[in-house]
């Protein structure tokens, strides 16, 4: 049966990859500490990102395109913990958020594109509102796997289409992609790569989505 989200316009990828990194990298060098403020002031900003909590599996865990550290002080207390992100203003805050914290976590400066760890190395990876700023979804998403282990998940919360097409929820998402922010059919990419997914919305009238991705037998394609 076709959903309101089948007939979703979900947006290209970026043609020129570089360029549209530079200047997400470019925006948060400037309002790194407006958006830091900005996560700890919004409750509902919070409940988004925490939705990804209870799903969490250790020892090892990866945050890509951790920002300025908000969750990562929510769960290192309790896991070997890593994050990456291609900003360094954002991994400053994030340093400085776990020190205020009395936390530690390994923080990278890194592209998700080439992660810089080793093949089945965490248990879990996270990205939360992060995916619809990688200018490669196919590339992110095959490095992605490569380093979760043959058990491992895959947390993701982002924007997305709501399923029943609601006007408000579907405001939210376009609101984002005009942003830039790229919308892409997550569900249907994740099967792609071989992922058993399951989708709950957690906010923003249905159109913010926690997808929990499982590896399994059959492996994601070899993307070059």
């Amino acid at each position: 049966m076709m959903t309101d989200r089948d007939s979703a316009v979900w947006s290209n990828e970026p043609q020129d990859k570089e360029a549209y990194t530079a200047e997400f990298d470019a925006f948060y060098t400037r309002f790194s500490g407006g958006y830091d403020r900005l996560v700890k002031l919004l409750p509902f900003w919070r409940r988004w990102l925490d939705s990804a909590l209870p799903w969490i599996k250790g020892p090892r865990v990866l945050e890509v395109g951790t920002g300025t550290g908000y969750l990562l002080t929510r769960y290192a207390a309790w896991y070997d913990s890593y994050g990456v992100d291609i900003n360094e203003a954002l991994l400053a805050a994030a340093g400085k958020n776990l020190c205020r914290a009395g936390l530690q976590a390994n923080l990278q400066r890194a592209s998700v594109e080439a992660l810089p760890f080793p093949t089945n190395f965490f248990d879990t990876v996270l990205s939360t509102m992060a995916f619809t700023g990688f200018p490669d979804g196919k590339k992110a998403l095959s490095e992605i796997s490569r380093v979760l282990n043959k058990n491992g998940r895959l947390v993701l919360v982002d924007v997305s289409f709501p399923e029943d097409g609601n006007l408000l929820g579907t405001a939210v998402v376009r609101t984002f992609q005009a942003g830039g922010d790229i919308l892409r059919d997550m569900e249907k990419l994740l099967g792609e790569f071989g992922f058993r997914v399951q989708v709950d919305a957690v906010g923003g009238f249905g159109s913010v989505q926690r997808f929990v991705a499982w590896k399994t037998q059959d492996g994601p394609p070899v993307i070059p």
